[in-house]
């Protein structure tokens, strides 16, 4: 979410609210003229949607059928929660990112869309069987399992989110399980749990820039602490791949997001993925700067010029994006072989 080097801009009145910028159109098609790098949101006046931020509306036999499926087990999606504009694309093509513990997170990031509130330790304890079978049902091969913060809970619901990880395995061994989970304070101890439950990808997303941190994520979710979570994948199973995502577009500057590229790489992050920030109400903050998918891929290449394995660069790239996970299946079924070559 990305570019302003004055915190106060993050409210700034005179930045266009992305509702009023992103209004619904029926235009799909982007245009090859060349872009300016950003495209600065200033003035009362409303701005049509820029071309490389427009999306097909969600259609198809795989959406309903996938929409209903999760209907029917009364399971959580980010991709509905979160309103992420790559649901159409995702959900046709025959995948979603599963959400446990309900839609109701107990941290209130002022970019989120879901729900804040206190769920008062409530949880569905069949949830972990519920998600292995809808993604037997899907044939999925590739899976992002997700998470609310839940600081109700005594374990902040690790336990359950681990035994989800172990139970889709279980069911499928041939399945890849990618998670992106919450920050759980810190607590190594509860974020072994998850590590030990051997998911292929480990995500944890330190969301923006060092300095808008404060602005941008709950009072509970520092910077630092989440480069902590994944130093601690690492440390507890070097040979987990480790991921997080930056919006931009919050007001962010260039030195301060190759600064954040540079800090993922000493905790030894293997993934990156960049996007654009956009505002899912008027209570949310607002956008402070469009970027241009040639801004996109100017960062892509420096990230994949610092050592990172993969690198998802987009205005509509989000953490779960299915972009990334095409790359990321060869990687980890060839990991697989080669141990089982070793084995034998």
């Amino acid at each position: 979410m990305a570019n302003s080097s004055n915190p106060s801009d993050l409210n700034s009145d005179e930045s266009l609210t992305a509702a009023s910028i992103l209004e619904s159109s029926s235009e799909n098609e982007v245009t090859s003229e060349s872009q300016p790098l950003a495209y600065p949101t200033r003035g009362k006046a409303t701005l049509n949607k820029p071309n490389w931020l427009k999306v097909r509306a969600a259609h198809g036999e795989n959406y309903h059928r996938i929409k209903n499926l999760l209907g029917q087990q009364k399971l959580a999606t980010v991709c509905e929660e979160a309103r992420c504009p790559n649901i159409g694309e995702c959900w046709g093509g025959g995948t979603a990112t599963f959400m446990l513990m309900g839609d109701t997170c107990t941290r209130g990031c002022k970019f989120c869309h879901v729900k804040t509130g206190n769920p008062k330790g409530k949880i569905d304890e069949f949830e972990p069987e519920k998600v292995g079978y809808s993604i037997a049902q899907m044939g999925l091969d590739y899976v992002v399992i997700t998470s609310v913060n839940r600081d109700d809970m005594p374990d902040q619901g690790s336990q359950h989110f681990a035994r989800t990880i172990r139970t889709v395995k279980n069911l499928d061994q041939k399945v890849i399980v990618e998670v992106l989970t919450p920050d759980f304070r810190g607590d190594v101890d509860l974020i072994r749990q998850l590590v030990e439950a051997k998911p292929d990808v480990f995500a944890h997303n330190i969301e923006t820039v060092e300095r808008l941190t404060p602005k941008v994520r709950d009072p509970r979710a520092t910077y630092r602490q989440s480069l902590d979570v994944l130093k601690a994948v690492k440390a507890v199973d070097p040979t987990r791949y480790t991921k997080s995502s930056i919006m931009l577009g919050l007001g962010e500057t260039d030195e301060e997001v190759l600064q954040a590229l540079k800090d993922l790489r000493s905790v030894g992050c293997d993934v990156v993925t960049f996007g654009q920030y956009l505002q899912p109400t008027e209570r949310h903050l607002r956008v402070i700067q469009f970027l241009t998918p040639e801004k996109f891929q100017e960062w892509q290449s420096i990230a994949e010029g610092m050592g990172f394995l993969y690198v998802a660069s987009g205005p509509l790239v989000r953490s779960s994006y299915r972009a990334g996970e095409f790359f990321m299946k060869g990687i980890i079924e060839k990991q697989r072989r080669e141990q089982e070559s070793g084995n034998n």
